[in-house]
């Protein structure tokens, strides 16, 4: 691959595609530039010049600010001492491949957006003596970009490299050119004048009545420390049903609730198996469809009586519902 080939590709993509001026940043861009890096190498390598990168990148937004970006450089002017021939100096070829999430900063649009980068890298590389060295990276950077319109932006960045295959680290500092083309293009609200209402036909008739709120409420009481419904409270439950019933478009909420007698945690659950135990007789012994009928606990922290008494707790254990429907 040539790198003035590659830095041909992308600069014409971004004249071509700027040109456009159609697209928007966010969510589902994608961006190319070009970079120019200089290389700071570790001293082990022996390079007598460190040199630049150069290259390019295409990055995808997975969100407004989370992109995920793939680059590729190749070394230009790493020179070091020729072992073969003192005092010549060797030049060095390479390349540099890498994958970096980055997380940007701000609210995507024209201005300053600083970001984080972090990622693996694979540099091949030329050595003073013959042969290549092959290592893995571990990326970690942080930049600048400024976008100069929704697409065009300048960026300066620094990146830390640790070689995991030697263990030894490096650092490059750059600068680069892109465009940012293809995202969510956010429309500017149109206000539309709102017309005239066309007058309403007058019609001689009865006017409609008023629609009429009906309601029914159901009580259950139960026995201490128990959960099952009696049987005297049927009557009222199939009410409740029959009301239901006729009505097809309610909902209800069943409630459960207990007296203070016994710990919170022994008293919700009781509350909750309560208002299930109602709700199970309207569904599966009145008919009522279960997607109408919610049930929940409410333990002992909603008394409307007094629990310090034996006739306020009876009154305390129940479980309640209501029904409203409009008639006309």
């Amino acid at each position: 691959m040539k790198t003035k080939n590659t830095l041909g590709v992308v600069i014409g993509s971004i004249l071509a595609a700027t040109s456009a001026g159609a697209f928007a940043q966010g969510q589902g861009a994608v961006e190319v530039e070009a970079f120019g890096k200089h290389y700071f190498s570790d001293s082990s390598r022996d390079f007598e010049d460190e040199g630049e990168l150069y290259g390019a990148g295409i990055s995808y937004f997975l969100t407004d600010d989370v992109s995920l970006g793939l680059s590729y450089g190749e070394y230009h002017d790493v020179t070091t001492n020729d072992p073969v021939d003192n005092g010549s100096h060797k030049n060095i070829k390479g390349s540099l491949t890498a994958l970096d999430a980055v997380y940007h900063f701000g609210q995507p649009g024209v201005g300053l957006r600083p970001y984080l980068s972090a990622g693996m890298a694979h540099q091949s590389i030329g050595q003073a003596r013959s042969g290549r060295d092959h290592s893995t990276f571990a990326n970690i950077g942080a930049g600048l970009k400024y976008y100069f319109t929704e697409n065009l932006f300048a960026k300066a960045s620094v990146d830390g490299m640790h070689n995991i295959d030697a263990g030894d680290s490096e650092w490059m500092a750059g600068v680069g050119v892109g465009l940012n083309f293809g995202g969510g293009t956010r429309q500017v609200a149109q206000v539309e004048p709102t017309p005239e209402p066309a007058p309403a036909p007058i019609v001689d008739t009865e006017p409609e009545p008023e629609p009429e709120l009906v309601r029914v409420e159901l009580d259950v009481k139960f026995d201490f420390d128990k959960s099952r419904v009696r049987e005297e409270s049927y009557s009222d439950i199939k009410n409740l049903a029959d009301f239901m019933q006729q009505y097809p478009q309610t909902s209800t909420t069943v409630e459960g609730h207990t007296d203070s007698v016994g710990t919170d945690q022994y008293n919700q659950r009781l509350s909750e198996r309560r208002a299930e135990a109602v709700r199970d007789v309207l569904v599966n012994q009145y008919g009522v469809e279960s997607q109408r009928v919610d049930s929940v606990g409410y333990g002992e922290s909603r008394p409307v009586a007094d629990n310090s008494t034996e006739e306020g707790r009876q009154i305390n254990r129940r479980v309640e519902a209501e029904v409203e429907a409009q008639v006309r």
